[in-house]
């Protein structure tokens, strides 16, 4: 798809985390040239995200892109959207003109987003974004533009402020973005969990499966086994489901969490442990080398002691994009070998710091 519009969407705005830009880069650049897509990526160090440019005159622009890509398949990658122009300079007293000019002639949109980069400056205007909201969406209703009422079938409006002056104006195809401003969820944490931790599994579970995929891979009674679980941020996640945990780590887990009655807690070393008999999921968050992880991991699968598993790669400080390829390369291809069907869902995670969260689910 082509935008019909005079001046085409030709940026790819690419939200990440602050300091992984080179890695949102090398991945979108990777995935665009796979397309046949000619273009280049502007990325600068702790900004919060990366823009790729499509090459004028290329009938691929970056809508086209939004129908070829996955958001969901690009790890680094929170949000995004397709942008025409860039505003930078806009008006302290009248930033809606200039807004309603470039917008003029656009497809109706059944939603608007006013976003920033997930930076200390970047915070600074959620304020600024959550005042200009109200005013915006009138003017935009008020010229067709808008819908009258949000409508998820028709393409999003996003407005990605880096400050009260510069901004991309761009939009979502229907259902290719994320559902979260700035592509991060709102999580709140548990009082009852006993580490920060288990934030990052609720996330996994919240943003790499479907509702419907949750409650049929997440039922009452099933049995996981938690691999480096003291004291126990991830079992809690587990339990607070009804899942029976096997907790392996020689560290002490929370006394709550064995007081539930689902917790047995083995003292062993993660790498080592084999369970008894298969179960549904392993969950595994120990910091190690990726390679070590992945074989882990690869070895539960292989010899069917899971069915499922969710677990972090803790990625090094270089090559940071090359170490999750080689771990995706040697997933895939021992699962290949070992003849059976799956998915890999990966994503570093807005709770994930120097790692990301992969998923593997058996079909």
């Amino acid at each position: 798809m082509k935008s019909k519009l005079s001046e085409p969407f030709t940026h790819l705005v690419l939200y990440c985390r602050a300091g992984f830009e080179k890695e949102c880069a090398a991945e979108i650049t990777a995935v665009t040239a796979s397309l046949g897509v000619a273009g280049y990526v502007q990325a600068k160090p702790q900004q919060g995200f990366v823009v790729f440019h499509c090459l004028e005159g290329t009938e691929k622009d970056a809508c086209w892109l939004q129908t070829r890509i996955s958001l969901s398949s690009l790890v680094f990658t929170r949000q995004w959207l397709a942008a025409g122009p860039f505003l930078d300079d806009l008006p302290p007293t009248d930033r809606l003109t200039p807004i309603l000019e470039v917008v003029e002639g656009w497809p109706q949109v059944g939603q608007l987003w006013l976003e920033y980069p997930d930076t200390n400056e970047g915070k600074q205007l959620h304020r600024f974004c959550k005042k200009l909201t109200v005013p915006l969406r009138k003017a935009l209703k008020a010229k067709k533009v808008l819908s009258e009422q949000e409508n998820t079938q028709l393409p999003s409006m996003h407005l990605f402020f880096l400050n009260g002056q510069q901004c991309y104006v761009g939009i979502n195809l229907a259902g290719r973005g994320a559902h979260w401003l700035n592509g991060i969820p709102r999580l709140k944490f548990p009082s009852q969990a006993p580490s920060r931790s288990t934030l990052k599994l609720a996330e996994a579970w919240h943003c790499l499966l479907s509702k419907e995929e949750a409650e049929r891979l997440l039922q009452p009674g099933m049995k996981a086994v938690d691999l480096g679980a003291a004291p126990g941020g991830w079992t809690w996640q587990l339990v607070s489901r009804h899942i029976r945990v096997t907790a392996v780590d020689n560290g002490p887990m929370d006394k709550a969490l064995m007081d539930s009655g689902l917790v047995e807690h083995k003292r062993a070393d993660g790498f080592t442990y084999e369970p008894a008999k298969p179960v549904d999921w392993l969950v595994c968050d120990i910091v190690d080398k990726p390679a070590r992880v992945t074989d882990m991991v690869i070895r539960w699968l292989t010899h069917e002691w899971t069915r499922h598993a969710v677990f972090n790669l803790k990625l090094p400080m270089k090559q940071r994009y090359q170490a999750v390829t080689a771990a995706h390369d040697r997933l895939h291809e021992a699962f290949r070998e070992a003849g059976f069907n799956y998915r890999i869902l990966t994503k570093q995670l807005y709770h994930d710091r120097e790692e990301v969260t992969v998923v593997v689910l058996r079909d």
